[in-house]
């Protein structure tokens, strides 16, 4: 992509254009940070206010049937089980990454006695602190590997899209890999539910846990989600016994009993309100063609490298398959991104000398891209990321 010309070419071919208009951005905004933080779709933001005005000032306490918010975990589930090649019963929307993997972590465990936990070092963080949590409740051993090893009778968090360098692993190839050593795979799914095709059901995976604000646009601490096939979820305890995970949590016996299947995962009251942001999200998937957007993503990470090749700044090695995201190296990658940002061009940062920017194909353009890259040559020709404000971090990078 030379020119903006070609930008706005490679737009009017585009077979996902039309989606852009289904998010509420703000005008002057060119946000490349849907990968960490998906913006609003307008029928999330009406749906909020559906729930909040009436349903909730309304409704009150009746709205738990009336308005059926008592299994939103289940149907917001079911929509995502089809964009991860699952059964609609087998994907639970509840808590968090970090809870969850803690949940399915220390259920394998139990399992598996004498097995050891393992993550890849460069994982990313809250992985690793989820399963030190697990490892010390479980009293079994965590070992922390180089990226692509498969440990022996071990149960291993991995994730398919890499926070950093948005490497997409090959999960029917790693599954087989784990079945010949005795090692159980909880997958992360955060950088690519909604982004890349997954078949979970086909490569033979059993476990994931994903996150549903970043692609999925699901809005700020959206709840996460657990897939657990069913043949496994039935043979396991998960550690967090809450009563939304019972069998039959409105007969308040004393003693717990877990639901079937996927639904035992479970645990404490789900969070309405972020949920009905999420469901009506997923709802612009209906029909979407996923091969399409991993290759809008690329395609849009391919020629904002293009753009940014003579500026000096060292991008992360490109794996065979990437994601929706590339990142750039530079020292002062902080101070850079935050004259972006001032600019209305926004990434984000990943210490200690990462920019990352993200390209969401729902709603980014070919020129907007071109846009960007425009913008960071400017930055650092002019040497306006020298300003003493941009040296100020906050507490979010």
């Amino acid at each position: 992509m030379k020119s903006l010309e070609e930008a706005r070419a490679l737009d009017a071919a585009d077979p996902l254009r039309a989606f852009a208009a289904e998010f509420d951005l703000p005008d002057g905004v060119i946000y490349l940070d849907g990968n960490s933080l998906g913006p609003p779709t307008r029928k999330a933001l009406t749906r909020l206010r559906e729930a909040a005005e009436t349903e909730w000032r309304h409704g009150l306490i009746r709205s738990w049937n009336d308005a059926d918010w008592i299994d939103l975990p289940k149907r917001a589930g079911a929509k995502i089980a089809k964009l991860i090649g699952a059964d609609a019963d087998d994907v639970l929307v509840c808590d968090s990454v970090s809870v969850n993997i803690f949940k399915l972590a220390s259920a394998l465990i139990e399992k598996r006695p004498g097995a050891v936990l393992a993550v890849d070092a460069g994982e990313f963080p809250t992985d690793q602190y989820a399963l030190e949590g697990a490892a010390r409740m479980t009293g079994a051993p965590l070992i922390r590997l180089e990226a692509g090893e498969t440990p022996e009778n071990a149960v291993l968090i991995r994730s398919l899209v890499h926070y950093k360098t948005a490497e997409i692993l090959d999960m029917a190839a790693a599954e087989r890999i784990a079945s010949a050593r005795c090692c159980d795979i909880v997958w992360d799914l955060c950088h690519a539910t909604g982004l890349v095709p997954i078949d979970m059901t086909r490569a033979g995976a059993r476990f994931a846990v994903g996150c549903g604000y970043k692609f999925l646009n699901g809005g700020p601490g959206a709840p996460a989600f657990v897939y657990v096939a069913r043949e496994e979820a039935n043979t396991m305890t998960q550690p967090l016994s809450g009563w939304m995970g019972h069998a039959a949590p409105f007969d308040f016996a004393s003693d717990y009993k877990p639901a079937d299947g996927a639904a035992r995962f479970a645990a404490g009251t789900p969070p309405v309100l972020s949920l009905i942001a999420l469901d009506a999200a997923l709802d612009l998937f209906e029909g979407v063609d996923l091969s399409a957007l991993e290759t809008k993503a690329r395609a849009l990470g391919d020629c904002f490298l293009a753009c940014v090749r003579d500026l000096g700044l060292e991008p992360m090695k490109a794996p065979s398959r990437r994601g929706g995201h590339v990142c750039l190296k530079a020292g002062n990658g902080h101070q850079i991104m935050q004259a972006l940002i001032a600019r209305g061009v926004i990434g984000d940062f990943r210490a200690p000398d990462l920019m990352r920017f993200g390209f969401s194909p729902l709603f980014l353009s070919f020129e907007d891209v071109w846009n960007a890259g425009r913008a960071l040559a400017d930055v650092l020709s002019t040497e306006e990321w020298k300003r003493t404000e941009f040296s100020r971090r906050g507490k979010v990078t």
